[in-house]
């Protein structure tokens, strides 16, 4: 499209604009229901973590033995974080790594100490 010899005014003219509904307004969505239903959402979302018997089980057996974090790690051929983060609280508990534990520490290590 040439535009040099023709006047602006003409130009705009021809574009057009269209209103949307809504659009970029700030209205809260009272009737959506998805919104009232995420609005009303009290569950709570965290992960389980290791509880603090089962990290100081893990310790007291790992130091029974005299051996590092980074000792035990390698005998389960995990990463030295993953014993600290299970002996601070931190990890997520996974069967598998109890199972190593347990094995590489001669204890027995579950989840839940007091369940059975």
């Amino acid at each position: 499209m040439n535009l040099q010899g023709q006047d602006w005014n003409s130009v705009s003219a021809a574009v057009s604009t269209v209103k949307k509904h809504d659009a970029g307004s700030n209205k809260a969505r009272a009737g959506n229901p998805n919104a009232v239903k995420l609005d009303a959402e009290t569950e709570d979302f965290h992960h389980e973590q290791v509880s603090s018997e089962l990290k100081k089980q893990i310790q007291q057996a790992r130091l029974a033995k005299k051996l590092s974090q980074a000792q035990l790690a390698q005998m389960i051929n995990e990463k030295p974080q993953v014993i600290n983060e299970y002996e601070a609280g931190k990890a997520i508990p996974n069967p598998q790594i109890l199972g190593k534990l347990s094995r590489a520490l001669g204890v027995t290590l579950r989840k839940n100490p007091g369940k059975k």
